[in-house]
């Protein structure tokens, strides 16, 4: 005989009855009254058509079919209980698997770097980086959070910004301009080696916009070098062998910028734009595991100012 859905309490109040081959006994676990209990069993064993438990004045005891169903329901009912204190403990403590979508630059910035550092934190948690250069549905992925650019997020997104505002940086070696010469203007990139960026979601090539320091009137070109790249770690080694001009995030390249192996150029045109964010579905019941990473990247944020 199926059981149907409402029926489902009724065997978890005789589950606990049974136990304690008491309905006194178990009201007072469980908070509820005598007479509630004394009726839940008896419209369970109406359904099922069998008696469950002999009752006397002063004593209750199984019947061979009430046994045989408190030994069924034990073990499943202690599995459900284990995997609610489970749920009810990743409330609190970060545990299981964080997924996180993300651009491959921000992996490399934010994340790929900080790894050790964050999963020693948590020894009960795991991570999983998925990266693409298009900005991912992470409701419909089942993705616990994503990571992006401030400016490509929907205005109603929950997000945190986890970086300072940025500037794309116009670069190139020192060598590569002290053969070539250095642009005073976006129009003047025509003359140079420029490369270009591929991104993988869309297949365009990325333009290069400049706002124009005296009207902030916006300009865009489109890099024609002599070489393409769908990876940034690619598109950088070759600037740095002075294979061209590239364009990138300036906190990306800031170790270059730093050392003089890349030099600025234009950076009059160049904008500043809102950074990083990471976003996630709510707010509401947001686990401890995305609670935990949100801190980390905010107190990592510090980095760059």
């Amino acid at each position: 005989m199926p059981i149907e859905p409402t029926q489902y309490p009724a065997l978890a109040w005789f589950y606990h009855i049974a136990r304690h081959c008491s309905i006194t006994r178990a009201a007072a676990e469980l908070g509820v009254s005598r007479a509630a209990l004394s009726q839940q069993l008896k419209a369970l064993e109406q359904h099922l058509g069998v008696r469950l438990m002999h009752r006397t004045t002063r004593h209750m005891s199984l019947t061979d079919e009430g046994q045989r169903l408190f030994d069924a329901l034990k073990p499943a009912l202690g599995a459900i209980e284990l995997a609610v204190s489970a749920v009810g403990q990743a409330a609190d403590q970060p545990t299981g698997v964080l997924r996180i979508s993300t651009s491959r630059v921000a992996s490399r910035l934010l994340l790929e770097p900080h790894l050790a550092t964050f999963l020693g934190m948590y020894p009960s948690l795991g991570i999983e980086l998925i990266a693409s250069d298009g900005l991912s549905n992470i409701v419909f992925e089942g993705v616990d959070a994503g990571i992006r650019l401030g400016e490509s997020l929907n205005e109603h997104m929950v997000a945190v910004p986890v970086t300072p505002a940025m500037e794309m940086a116009v670069v190139a070696s020192p060598a590569y301009l002290q053969a070539h010469g250095e642009p005073r203007m976006p129009s003047e990139l025509a003359h140079h080696h420029c490369m270009g960026y591929r991104f993988s979601s869309s297949g365009a090539i990325d333009r290069w916009q400049f706002t124009s320091p005296e009207d902030g009137g916006a300009q865009f070109f489109e890099p024609k070098g002599r070489a393409v790249f769908n990876d940034d770690d690619s598109m950088l080694s070759a600037a740095l062998q002075g294979l061209g001009v590239i364009k990138h995030l300036d906190l990306c390249i800031k170790k270059h910028l730093d050392d003089g192996s890349l030099v600025r150029v234009l950076r009059p045109w160049c904008k500043p734009f809102p950074g990083f964010y990471l976003y996630v579905p709510s707010r509401a019941q947001l686990p401890a595991k995305t609670r935990a990473l949100i801190d980390f990247l905010v107190e990592q944020r510090s980095r760059f100012v």
